[in-house]
């Protein structure tokens, strides 16, 4: 059974692979296509017959074009269920495994009643180092054991998840909360086995409609409808805000249609306090700090939701752009993979993977970066997300226009020519000068 998941779950893994591996194997591909056909001068003969590269390159586009189409439609319908289905298994995976999942100084808190933190796992992942085990308690306080050392392995029916410590205490405290008698009991041992149930981590595998909303789940239909909801959400936000700062300026609900802005003078407190007697200075004062610490606690957190709203419309465009992206992707690649390949002139393996991966990296990261800034806040989704197709486009029809007069633009014998012409150029002007 357990070989089975793993096998589903790398199903749904190279499932989500898919949109960075076809426009990689499209850029190679025709690399290696048109490299082959220069090599062998087969690309001269179509010239010299009177067919262009472009028209000879027309059907080839055709198919880059419906790959990308197949491509958009494998992105907006495949790969959201891949993503659910490959998340809720993820989440029972780890769930039934707990043993696997517990890092070095953090708090495994996975196990429900309990909080798990160790110093220093050995490479046997079972042998560990400064243990510390937190235990809810209905009583007074929370029961924990500390250990220098402890032994970790889950039982042969897998229901439980046992803990041989060594050199250590326990400490609990016994009583009632609403009484005053309460026991502190510490115990000191050499060693000491602690048993832990994980029957309510069996894997009980989670229904898909948990993670069914989230912008990685969702097709482009549907991401429309949560990005109009977001949108809408968003402009009624300010209405909100000034409804609830309203609340605490009694003073906006005197003013009518008549008011109009005006300049107030600095010394307006001033005058104000002076005619306030001595009284009510200390109330006046406590009450305007009170009130405006609570106007800006409400300021605050309407700023703290706005921005989480904001983030997370961010999250929701991000995934709706990268669907067209990554699919506009295979025909950008064959864009540049095509005219490429004829200005190389090499087939095979060696020269034309250099360049794919040259040329891919490079989308890749554009890619990348642009979802970062986007995510961050510093370029709006249209720019940040089609960043990479608008650097990548300009290279492929200059590669293009290259391609079609012959260019020698890899060809280092055409450089060294051009060094040794400005050489002698600027050889033949400095022996000017000197006879000058």
């Amino acid at each position: 059974m357990d070989g089975y998941i793993i096998l589903k779950l790398m199903l749904y893994l190279s499932a989500t692979l898919v949109p960075l591996a076809l426009p990689l194997a499209v850029l190679l591909s025709s690399i290696m296509t048109f490299g082959n056909l220069g090599e062998t001068f087969e690309l001269v003969a179509i010239k010299s017959a009177g067919i262009g590269l472009v028209r000879f390159m027309r059907p080839l586009l055709i198919t880059a074009i419906l790959l990308s189409g197949l491509a958009f439609a494998f992105n907006n319908n495949v790969i959201p269920v891949a993503n659910l289905k490959m998340r809720t298994l993820h989440t029972d995976i780890v769930n039934k495994k707990p043993a696997f999942d517990l890092k070095e100084g953090v708090f495994y808190t996975t196990i429900p009643g309990y909080a798990i933190k160790v110093g220093r796992k050995e490479e046997d992942d079972s042998t560990l180092l400064d243990v510390i085990i937190y235990e809810q308690s209905p009583g007074l306080q929370d029961n924990f054991t500390v250990a220098k050392k402890g032994i970790m392995r889950v039982s042969d029916d897998k229901r439980f998840l046992e803990f041989t410590l060594r050199d250590g205490w326990r400490y609990e405290e016994r009583g009632e909360r609403m009484s005053t008698n309460s026991d502190f009991i510490r115990l000191g041992f050499r060693e000491y086995k602690k048993v832990l149930d994980l029957s309510s981590l069996q894997l009980n595998l989670t229904a898909d409609s948990t993670y069914k909303n989230r912008y990685e789940m969702l097709s482009v239909r549907q991401l429309n409808k949560f990005i109009d909801s977001l949108e809408t959400s968003t402009k009624q936000f300010e209405d909100r805000t000034k409804n609830d700062i309203q609340t605490y300026l009694d003073f906006s609900k005197y003013l009518d249609s008549g008011w109009t802005n005006t300049s107030v003078p600095k010394t307006t407190a001033k005058v104000f306090l002076s005619i306030l007697p001595d009284s009510a200075k200390k109330i006046v004062k406590e009450q305007s700090i009170s009130q405006s610490n609570s106007l800006k606690s409400a300021i605050e957190m309407s700023a703290t939701d706005f921005n989480n709203q904001r983030k997370e419309l961010r999250l929701y465009l991000i995934e709706w752009h990268s669907k067209f992206t990554m699919s506009i992707a295979v025909l950008v690649m064959f864009l540049i993979g095509a005219p490429l390949g004829s200005i190389v002139r090499k087939g095979g393996i060696g020269t034309p993977v250099v360049f794919a991966v040259i040329f891919f990296v490079i989308f890749f990261l554009l890619n990348n970066f642009g979802k970062k800034f986007v995510r961050e806040d510093v370029l709006q989704p249209v720019s940040g997300i089609w960043m990479a197709t608008m650097v990548l486009v300009p290279v492929g029809f200059f590669l293009i226009y290259k391609a079609m007069h012959d260019s020698q633009l890899f060809n280092k014998e055409s450089y060294f020519r051009a060094f040794k012409k400005i050489q002698s150029t600027f050889k033949s002007k400095l022996s000017r000068e000197q006879l000058n």
